[in-house]
């Protein structure tokens, strides 16, 4: 299958959660992991993380996005998706940056997870200290 001409790319990331997203000139159809966005993500809050881009920019109806994610969980994928369709946006429009970096959506949030230290529980929970 062979991209199309006008096609824009984003690459989002959160945790472990890669998405790669494509816009196309259309009238919103959102399709994930080529499934309907309603039918990958079950949560209505994850749909709405999915959507925010396009409800800042008012953008809705403007593209079609379809999206390859893997890796992480689903609320991490909705932010990476969220963070990839910001990038491609931008590349498409670059006028819409401020209002994109007043939500705070161009910022790939960089948080990770501690790995676990021997003689530890998790990454920072000590065993319980006794005295005799």
């Amino acid at each position: 299958m062979r991209a199309a001409t006008n096609t824009i790319w984003g690459t989002g990331k959160r945790k472990t959660s890669i998405a790669r997203v494509r816009l196309l000139p259309g009238d919103g159809a959102m399709t994930v992991n080529e499934r309907p966005l309603d039918a990958y993500f079950g949560r209505e809050t994850s749909r709405m993380i999915v959507k925010q881009p396009f409800d800042v920019t008012g953008t809705h109806g403007k593209y079609d996005v379809r999206v390859s994610v893997r890796g992480g969980g689903l609320a991490a994928q909705a932010v990476a998706i969220r963070h990839g369709i910001t990038r491609a946006l931008l590349a498409a429009e670059p006028d819409l940056r401020p209002a994109l970096k007043r939500a705070g959506f161009i910022t790939r949030d960089s948080r990770e997870v501690e790995r676990k230290k021997y003689g530890r529980h998790k990454a920072r929970k000590r065993p319980q200290y006794s005295k005799r």
